[in-house]
């Protein structure tokens, strides 16, 4: 009898010992960190998140998850920065305030004069769109955009767009900022090189499997949201075995379903496999990576892979 209550004696110590640590952890915190880009020599800044207990243990190596946002949320990099906050898992952390274990480097892309094109999602925003992070709890999340169209499945089509305006107005110009800000934070941070990863939604879809596959060894996953795999960008991705999770919308016309089997084919024909094709068949665009983000799955499994 004695023994069984040293026993839960001990077993209570444990839980409550546990239970303080975990009230004592740091808290999350949001940088912005200054850098002068290599693409036009201007100043700009990018986000970096330290997630929640970062502070508590100096000895602890933390992953990285860059994460590449979409069209309109691009601009000058410096008053337009929160922008990027609007979807994605900073969003998830910062706003939300979820434990996701990851430092993320959030940088904005350039504008590339896009204003001038007439878009309403990008001339006609505002600042109110940006999400407040509450002192008290947490924002209502958007209502979901759910499409009224009827399923018809998705049928594979080889056709893929050009990706002549994805090109001109994407991630792929600032490769060297990218790198640069990855470099910057293994230094100044703890770290973990061998879990680097990678993932981006629409435009950021198209720019994780650019960046992927012109720096193929420096990530450990990568995960395109509705983002198009162009073949001709598979064959340093297939080399370096990097683990994949693209996900697409079975409902979305932006980035149509049918042609996102091009890539992953160009995959498994030069002899790679560890892919995951996942179609959201009842989601369209935007709610296909709302869905993502605010779910746990893609994290969980970004942090099974390691280099």
């Amino acid at each position: 009898m004695k023994n069984i209550f040293l026993t839960f004696l001990l077993t209570l110590v444990t839980m409550i010992s546990s239970y303080a640590q975990k009230e004592n952890l740091s808290s999350e915190e949001l940088l912005r960190v200054a850098y002068i880009s290599q693409y036009d020599n201007t100043a700009r800044e990018y986000f970096v998140y330290l997630p929640k207990g970062y502070s508590n243990n100096p000895n602890k190596k933390w992953p990285i998850l860059m994460f590449l946002h979409g069209n309109g949320e691009r601009g000058n990099g410096t008053d337009e920065l929160d922008y990027v906050m609007i979807h994605g898992p900073l969003y998830e952390a910062w706003v939300q305030k979820r434990d996701l274990p990851f430092i993320m480097i959030v940088p904005q892309l350039h504008m590339f004069d896009m204003e001038k094109l007439g878009i309403d999602y990008i001339n006609g925003r505002s600042t109110d769109w940006i999400p407040k992070r509450l002192k008290n709890g947490v924002p209502e999340r958007p209502q979901p955009e759910i499409s009224q169209e009827n399923f018809t499945g998705t049928i594979a089509n080889d056709s893929i767009p050009s990706r002549e305006f994805i090109l001109k107005y994407g991630w792929n110009n600032v490769q060297e900022d990218l790198m640069s800000m990855i470099n910057k934070t293994l230094a100044d941070y703890n770290t973990d090189k061998n879990r680097i990863y990678l993932s981006g939604l629409s435009f950021g879809g198209y720019g994780t499997w650019y960046t992927a596959s012109k720096n193929p060894n420096v990530f450990a996953a990568i995960n395109p949201v509705v983002g198009y795999a162009y073949p001709e960008l598979m064959k340093p991705i297939a080399d370096a075995k990097i683990p994949i999770w693209n996900i697409s919308g079975g409902k979305d016309t932006s980035v149509p379903a049918q042609y996102f089997y091009t890539g992953i084919n160009k995959l498994k024909e030069l002899g790679y496999h560890n892919i995951r094709l996942t179609v959201h068949e009842d989601t369209g665009h935007v709610e296909t990576w709302r869905r993502v983000y605010g779910g746990q799955d893609i994290y969980d499994w970004l942090l099974n892979q390691s280099k």
